[in-house]
C-alpha cells in the first residue's frame, strides 16, 4: 500500500492486450496519478515545496475517486516530504492518515515502514516514549518473522532512545542482545562492537 506494489504476477495476462493498453492509458490520463508521479519526481530533485504541492492535490484527487490506496501512498509521500522540510506535526498527521488505512487492508509491511518512518519523526520531536512504543511494535514484528537483521537494527535504535531517556541498563541489555545476536551468527567484530558499547555505558 505504502509502497508502490509491483502488480502480482497472476494478475498480468498476455502482453500488449487490449486490456492491459486501457489500463496504462487509464493510469496516465488519472489526473490524480500524474501528480502522484510528478510529486515524487520533484521530491527525488530535491524540490520539496513544489512536491509537497502536487502531493497534496494528488491526495485530494484520490479522495474525490474514492481511492483509498492512492489515498495512503500520496499521504505517505507527503509525510515524507514534510519531515524533509522539517515540518514534523505535518508527517505525523500524514503517516497516521495512511496507517489508518494500511491497518484496515491488514498491510503489516507497509504497516512497519510507516513505524519506522514515525520512529523517526518521533525521535527528532523529543517525544521519545511515542518512539520507544512503536519500536516495540517493530522489534515484536522482526521476532514474530524471525528476521534477526531487523531485530538488530531495532534494538540498535532503542539502545539511543534508551540512553537519550536515561535508561542506561536498558540500553546495556539492548546492546547485549545485538552481541549475542552476532556472535550466534559468527560475526565477531560485531559481536565485540556492541559488548564494548555496553561495557563503556556501564562504566559511565
Amino acid at each position: 500500500m505504502v509502497s508502490d506494489r509491483i502488480q502480482p504476477l497472476n494478475s498480468i495476462g498476455p502482453l500488449n492486450s487490449e486490456k492491459d493498453k486501457e489500463e496504462e492509458k487509464e493510469k496516465t490520463d488519472n489526473p490524480a496519478r500524474k501528480d502522484y508521479l510528478k510529486g515524487r519526481e520533484l521530491y527525488t530533485a530535491g524540490k520539496y515545496s513544489e512536491s509537497a504541492i502536487v502531493f497534496h492535490n494528488s491526495l485530494k484527487a484520490f479522495e474525490e475517486q474514492g481511492d483509498e490506496q492512492g489515498v495512503a501512498n500520496s499521504s505517505d509521500r507527503l509525510g515524507d516530504t514534510c519531515m524533509a522540510m522539517e515540518e514534523y506535526g505535518m508527517a505525523i498527521e500524514n503517516y497516521e492518515r495512511s496507517l489508518v488505512i494500511c491497518k484496515k487492508e491488514k498491510d503489516s509491511f507497509s504497516i512497519l515502514s510507516l513505524n519506522k518512518k514515525m520512529a523517526v519523526v518521533f525521535r527528532k520531536m523529543g517525544r521519545l516514549d511515542e518512539a520507544m512504543e512503536l519500536l516495540h511494535d517493530m522489534f515484536e514484528h522482526y521476532h514474530l518473522t524471525n528476521n534477526p537483521e531487523g531485530t538488530v537494527g531495532v534494538l540498535t535504535i532503542m539502545a539511543e532512545v534508551y540512553i537519550a531517556k536515561g535508561n542506561i541498563d536498558q540500553a546495556v541489555d539492548a546492546y547485549r542482545t545485538v552481541s549475542s545476536i552476532h556472535k550466534n551468527f559468527k560475526h565477531k567484530r560485531r559481536a565485540e562492537e556492541f559488548s564494548r558499547l555496553a561495557d563503556n555505558l556501564e562504566q559511565e
